[in-house]
Order: structure tokens, then C-alpha cells, then sequence
């Protein structure tokens, strides 16, 4: 029988789901002959911090300025400098003496001497009087009162005599009179005798006011000189007060001429070297002041991070510093990270390099065999590599 006129379905279907399920299970099947690589590991290493900087002493470099005038004086001028560069110099030490000194130092023996004489003058007033001007106002007292007993003597006996003519009179006109009435005498007579008894009347009642007169009058005097010796005897506590204020205002004022006059003389702060020497004598000091200095024996690394790299400098890391200058290189640690950015200002010799750089200080204490290998080497440039 032919295969003309047959009809053939279709199979392949049935056959592709076979074979994939055949495929499928040889996949799945374990193969010890094939070897599965594991995945690389990849260690991310932080990247070192480059960055250009200045040595300078650990103290920084202080620039000495004398204080402004307080006295409305005018700017100051140096008179004397006592330091060159390069010099050491210890704590305390004048470097430079101004203009000023001379004017200063008689104003402050001015003061001295106004405060030595506040002193005196209260020292005159605790001891009160002196004891002459005492004995004197006493004596000039016991005059008084000697004055007053001889005086008042002496005018007793006058008004005693007076009053013993009265009684005399008295009587002799009582007599006239009885005499009269008995016709014993004229009365012409009577008349004369009562104008003598008042005459003598008269002159005991005068002789009587002159005696008040003066008891009043040198009793006043004795008062008055008695209240003087109280007066010149007496230490006022209001007295005492006053000069005692007037003390501590001259005090004041020879504290304020010291301070002027101390003013006058420059001196070093801390021990250290002169660095650089500014003003010169004759010359008025300028914004730089007279001298910069700074301890050179202990010096300090100061790197200029860029403002994107900052994040990455942590304190307490080593860093690695060179410099042209020497062969080897110099370690220390990051002490001190800037909290300003601020604009670059040290820069290398490549043009292309951006020298409008934001950049963050940061400060590194060197080791001491670095610190002593660059001593006195300020303002060297360096580059920093802050490890990781």
C-alpha cells in the first residue's frame, strides 16, 4: 500500500516538551567533573590626604605690640631695642623700650610724691595737735583765770570800799535828818547829806556792774580758750575719713603712672627666639608690630586640607611630611583641625594648580627627633601625607 493519500499529524510538539524535560534533568544531575570559582573580594583602601603646608613654632609666631597710650599720648616710637635676630630671650625680658619712658617715669614720681604727702597729712591729723600749740593754749588758759581773780580782786575791794562809804553816809543822813526834825539843824544841811549818800550810792552801783562785767568778760575769754584746747586736742573721726579717702585716690593714681610707665617697656611673654625684627629706634610702630617671635625648639606642621578632603582627617593620625630642604622625612600627628575654611596660601610651582583654593587648617605635632631636625625653621614649606 502506498503512502500516496496518507495523512500525517503533526508531532513535534510532543517531541520539543520530551526533549526539554530531558534537558532539564541532565542539568539538575550533580557534575563533580565541573570546578565553581568563588567571587573576588574587593578591600576598598582609604586614600591618603595630600596636602602643602608651613612649618612654625609650636607657640605660633607672635607679633610684640606695645599697648595704646592711655594717657592721650601719642603713637609710639622706640627709643631703644635691646634684641636683635636670631637672639633668645627669656621670659620677661625687655626687648625695646619707647619715647614715652622718660615723660612717664616723672609722672609716676609725681604721683609718689602726692601719695607720700596724703600719708603725712593723715598722720598729722590721727596725732591732732602739736604738743607746743598744747601747752601754749593751756598756759594762755591759766592767764585768763589768773587775769580774772586779780581783776575781780581788785573791783571787790573798790565796791567794798564803796559800800562801806554808803553805810557811812547812810547813817550820817539818818542822824541830819533826826537832828532836823528836832530842830537841831538846818535844812541845808540835811540836803547836802542825801546828796552825798547818793553820790557814794552812785558810785557803788557802778563800781557793782564793773565787778559783772568782769567776770562776764574773762570768764568768756576762758571759755572760748578752753574750747580751742578741746578743739586742737580732739581727732575727728570725719577728719580721719577725709584724708584717708585722699590716700586712696593718690594710690589710684600712682597705680595708673606704674602701669603707664611699665607700658613703656616691651617684654617678652614666654621664653623664645626673635624671629624677625620690625621697628627699628627712631621709628614709630607700625601694624607689624616691633618683633615677631616664637619658641623655635618645638616646631609644628600646619597643612592646608582642601575643603572636599577634610572629612577624611580625623585627629590622632600619623602623618608623613617632606620638604626640599631635608633628606629625610618628618612624622607627627594630626592635634588640631580648623573649624574655618579659608582662602589657600600656599601653593606649589605648577600654574595649572588652583590657587583660589578653600582649604581647612590642619595642625600636626611633630615628634621630637622631627621637631629638633627642623628647629628653628620657620616658614618651611612642606607636604603633608595624612595616612589613613
Amino acid at each position: 500500500m502506498g503512502m500516496t493519500g496518507l495523512r500525517w499529524s503533526r508531532p513535534w510538539p510532543w517531541g520539543l516538551a520530551v526533549l526539554g524535560g530531558l534537558a532539564g534533568g541532565w542539568l539538575m544531575l550533580p557534575r563533580p567533573w565541573v570546578r565553581v570559582e568563588p567571587a573576588p573580594v574587593v578591600v576598598v583602601t582609604p586614600a591618603t590626604v595630600t596636602a602643602l603646608g608651613y612649618l612654625e613654632p609650636a607657640s605660633r609666631v607672635i607679633q610684640l605690640t606695645p599697648p595704646t597710650p592711655s594717657d592721650g599720648g601719642q603713637n609710639s616710637r622706640i627709643a631703644s631695642l635691646r634684641v636683635e635676630e636670631g637672639d633668645w630671650v627669656t621670659q620677661g625680658q625687655v626687648i625695646a623700650v619707647l619715647d614715652s619712658q622718660a615723660r612717664l617715669q616723672a609722672a609716676y614720681q609725681e604721683a609718689a610724691a602726692n601719695l607720700a604727702l596724703a600719708q603725712a597729712n593723715l598722720a598729722q591729723v590721727l596725732a591732732g595737735a602739736k604738743p607746743g600749740e598744747i601747752q601754749a593754749q593751756k598756759e594762755r588758759i591759766q592767764r585768763l583765770i589768773a587775769q580774772r581773780e586779780t581783776e575781780r580782786a581788785a573791783q571787790m575791794a573798790t565796791v567794798n570800799r564803796l559800800q562801806a562809804e554808803v553805810d557811812f553816809a547812810t547813817t550820817e543822813r539818818n542822824r541830819y535828818r533826826q537832828l532836823f526834825r528836832e530842830g537841831a539843824e538846818s535844812q541845808s544841811l540835811l540836803d547836802s547829806k542825801e546828796l552825798n549818800l547818793k553820790a557814794v550810792q552812785n558810785q557803788l552801783a557802778e563800781a557793782q556792774a564793773n565787778l559783772t562785767r568782769i567776770e562776764r568778760t574773762v570768764q568768756k575769754q576762758i571759755h572760748e580758750a578752753q574750747a580751742t584746747l578741746a578743739q586742737i586736742q580732739e581727732v575727728r573721726s570725719v577728719d580721719v575719713q577725709t584724708a584717708q579717702a585722699e590716700i586712696q585716690i593718690r594710690q589710684s593714681a600712682l597705680h595708673k603712672a606704674q602701669v603707664n610707665l611699665e607700658q613703656t617697656r616691651l617684654r617678652a611673654p614666654f621664653a623664645g627666639q626673635i624671629l624677625t625684627v620690625y621697628t627699628r629706634p627712631g621709628e614709630v610702630v607700625g601694624t607689624n608690630g616691633v618683633v615677631a617671635l616664637g619658641q623655635t625648639q618645638k616646631m609644628t606642621a600646619v597643612l592646608e586640607v582642601y575643603e572636599t578632603e577634610i572629612r577624611k582627617v580625623k585627629l590622632g593620625q600619623t602623618v608623613r611630611l617632606f620638604a626640599d630642604s631635608i633628606n629625610e622625612p618628618l612624622w607627627g600627628k594630626v592635634t588640631q583641625i580648623g573649624v574655618i575654611i579659608q582662602r589657600q596660601n600656599v601653593i606649589n610651582s605648577d600654574p595649572s594648580e588652583n590657587i583660589d583654593s578653600r582649604v581647612v587648617e590642619v595642625r600636626v605635632e611633630l615628634a621630637p627627633q622631627s621637631s629638633q631636625q627642623v628647629a628653628g625653621q620657620t616658614n618651611l614649606q612642606i607636604t603633608g601625607e595624612i595616612q589613613p
